[in-house]
């Protein structure tokens, strides 16, 4: 109202509001992201569009039954997000024409209009946590679908045509019916030991993610000489990705590789109930290889400016985590969100693979396993993509350089059944790396 935000290209409110503030078109001209997520909105204004330059719009933990039509009238919107709210019915006049990422998760959705298949640029799909029962055919028309999550829904089964999506890398659907049993049988059947909490000296907080905090401890009966432990207590919200219970089955179900985090136990006996795994202690040389994606690359990760590798890094780093996609794969376990934000290195080509947040199960062997195993394939390839153009010593190997981009595209493959599997994709870059060695 003073007028001190004219020209202002970013605004968030969060003040409890019930009502839109007329006032904020008054940024029309300039505004490009809107937060007004933490209030009791429970409406949008039918002029909203007036907002012609809105990019981003946030409304996140409000009071929404329906997502508003009046967003279909706002040109250059291209990102919508209204996670935690009370939505049932997603009008189709809602449905940008520019929309690249929409989240929805944890709301009350039933169903999605089948005008969604015409959203021709979405590649972002947040849906976990909703009441869905299936997804309409239309959706497959979605060409530049590449990360879509389905967790904690009502599916009895995923839709073949899921499988047939050219660029689809990043698919997560537990804690669904059809995955409720084999999550069951994860957990019954761990066989990492149970450690009691009173057993657990805990020390300072390392981390805090979505769906945990993680903290360094010690094992109470441990001898000085012994080496600590990370304990991850799960918070029991619902995530993007989906549940902390999901998250947990398919932890102690993953088993033991050297490229991925090791789970020494599960928390029993805390005193409010919670969830948690006892893991093994990252070393403190290890750092995310990249950071999420931002805004504007959506669904690819942002790599720091100055990230450089060594073709002998890039190599052993692609061997290991092939060698993990198999380990994984074997077991029946899809991770879900194979990205560099989520693979840890020590900047001389060991990396470590964690955050199983975003996984699923899926029936060993057949085409269904298969077709999900090729999703994965296409993310390791984006993975191989972003490795090779931070290569810095191209020329140390050109034969090694060259098969690494042949795989690369067949990874990326347009049609999904034409990529290699992490089997053949694992000895590959074993025999590239003793070449090379």
């Amino acid at each position: 109202r003073s007028g001190a935000l004219a020209g202002a290209t970013y605004l968030r409110l969060s003040f409890d509001l019930q009502a839109f503030p007329e006032e904020i078109f008054d940024l029309a001209d300039t505004l490009e992201i809107l937060d007004l997520s933490g209030n009791a909105l429970s409406a949008l204004p039918a002029d909203f569009g007036r907002l012609r330059k809105l990019r981003i719009l946030f409304c996140s933990d409000n009071l929404f039954t329906e997502l508003p039509a009046a967003l279909g009238d706002c040109p250059a919107l291209s990102m919508i997000g209204f996670k935690s709210n009370r939505i049932s019915r997603v009008s189709p006049k809602a449905l940008t024409p520019k929309l690249r990422w929409l989240i929805l998760t944890n709301n009350r959705i039933r169903s999605l209009p089948s005008d969604i298949g015409s959203c021709s640029a979405l590649q972002k799909l947040m849906l976990a946590g909703n009441e869905l029962t299936s997804l309409p055919e239309s959706l497959a028309q979605c060409l530049q679908l590449e990360l879509i999550r389905l967790s904690a829904n009502r599916l009895v089964a995923l839709p073949e045509w899921l499988l047939t999506l050219p660029r689809l890398s990043w698919l997560a659907y537990a804690g669904n019916p059809f995955t409720a049993e084999i999550e069951a049988r994860a957990i019954a059947g761990a066989t990492v030991p149970a450690i009691a909490w009173t057993d657990l000296r805990i020390d300072k907080l390392l981390g805090e993610g979505a769906s945990g905090v993680i903290h360094r401890a010690h094992l109470a009966d441990a001898k000085d000489a012994e080496p600590p432990v990370a304990v991850k207590l799960f918070k029991g919200a619902m995530t993007s990705d989906g549940t902390p219970e999901s998250e947990l089955a398919a932890s102690v179900a993953a088993g033991r590789h050297p490229n991925l985090i090791a789970v020494n136990g599960k928390v029993a006996g805390h005193p409010q109930g919670r969830n948690g795994l006892v893991m093994e202690l990252v070393e403190p040389q290890f750092r995310n290889l990249a950071g999420p994606p931002s805004f504007e690359s959506c669904t690819r990760d942002v790599y720091p400016a100055d990230a450089q590798f060594t073709l002998c890094s890039v190599l052993q780093m692609a061997s290991s985590i092939a060698s993990l996609g198999r380990h994984l794969h074997e077991r029946g376990i899809m991770h879900g969100d194979l990205y560099a934000h989520n693979i840890l290195h020590d900047g001389d080509g060991q990396v470590l693979l964690g955050d199983l947040g975003a996984a699923s199960f899926n029936t060993r062997g057949g085409t269904m396993a298969a077709g999900l195993e090729a999703i994965e394939v296409r993310a390791f390839g984006c993975l191989l993509e972003e490795l090779i153009a931070r290569c810095y010593d191209s020329d140390a190997d050109a034969t090694a350089l060259e098969l690494l981009q042949e795989m690369k595209s067949q990874c990326l493959a347009v049609d999904p059944s034409h990529r290699p599997l992490f089997g053949e994709l694992d000895r590959r870059l074993a025999d590239v790396n003793l070449t090379s060695a």
